[in-house]
């Protein structure tokens, strides 16, 4: 299909809003200190915490988020719509404020803080919590995904496996899973990407302590008040994991596409 040209216009505006502040991060690195800043202790720590939290995280989302897409995609129950938009609230809340969220529900005087730590376990401003905040930001985006990739499935080879005497069960692993594993995998992966940025509901839930809770979006807040160049070389590994984890899923969707 043929489009009006006129369209490249305000398509380049919006490459240039996008492309041109992060082609300002990438000018703005010292290549010669770049390697000893991305290697400092701090920041292999960070860097570390980030990626074991926020597999962590993806894993909880897969655990949690899964079943539910399957439900919402599937079901057919009072309130389903509901519970839709209770779910994906998270993408529009300022992430503060899901960081409240659940400090007023798992902190030491929180909803059902005070009961856990009567009981001897303690969540907020710890590891756990890192992995409770990304796992609030990042699970909308692997049950979209997945939603999307069952409602988008033909109901026929479902059918077709119960008219042979398959049962629910065997009828979700064996035929509906494997047909929406893309949907699955793009999920992920963006709930992984998603996990690894979150910045604010980990501040505000988790704190920031070294080598327990400061991932590294929040090592970057911290080196940019007394190290500019070493937060902008930071900020370019987390430009590279970005980069890298939208290409893989804007690659496979487009494969599929084709």
């Amino acid at each position: 299909m043929t489009l009006p040209r006129w369209l490249w216009l305000p398509a380049a505006g919006a490459v240039l809003v996008v492309v041109v502040p992060l082609l300002g991060l990438i000018t703005s690195v010292d290549l010669g200190s770049l390697w000893p800043l991305l290697t400092s202790d701090a920041s292999v720590t960070a860097l570390l915490l980030s990626l074991r939290t926020a597999a962590v995280a993806t894993g909880l989302c897969v655990l949690l988020g899964a079943p539910l897409a399957l439900l919402l995609a599937r079901g057919r129950w009072p309130g389903q719509s509901v519970l839709r938009a209770l779910v994906l609230v998270p993408l529009v809340l300022p992430p503060v404020v899901g960081g409240l969220a659940l400090l007023t529900t798992f902190g030491r005087r929180g909803l059902l803080g005070e009961h856990l730590v009567a009981a001897g376990i303690s969540i907020s401003y710890s590891t756990t919590a890192v992995v409770l905040a990304q796992t609030f930001v990042a699970l909308p985006f692997l049950v979209l995904s997945l939603e999307g990739a069952v409602r988008g499935l033909d109901v026929h080879h479902e059918q077709a496996a119960a008219t042979l005497g398959a049962g629910p069960w065997r009828r979700l692993s064996r035929v509906t899973l494997p047909l929406v594993a893309p949907g699955l995998v793009s999920g992920c992966v963006l709930a992984f990407a998603r996990a690894l940025g979150e910045f604010g509901a980990t501040l505000t839930f988790a704190g920031s302590a070294q080598g327990r809770t400061r991932t590294l979006p929040l090592e970057i807040y911290l080196q940019r008040e007394s190290d500019q160049d070493a937060a902008i070389a930071l900020s370019l590994v987390l430009v590279v994991l970005a980069t890298v984890i939208v290409g893989t899923v804007y690659a496979r969707t487009t494969g599929r596409a084709r």
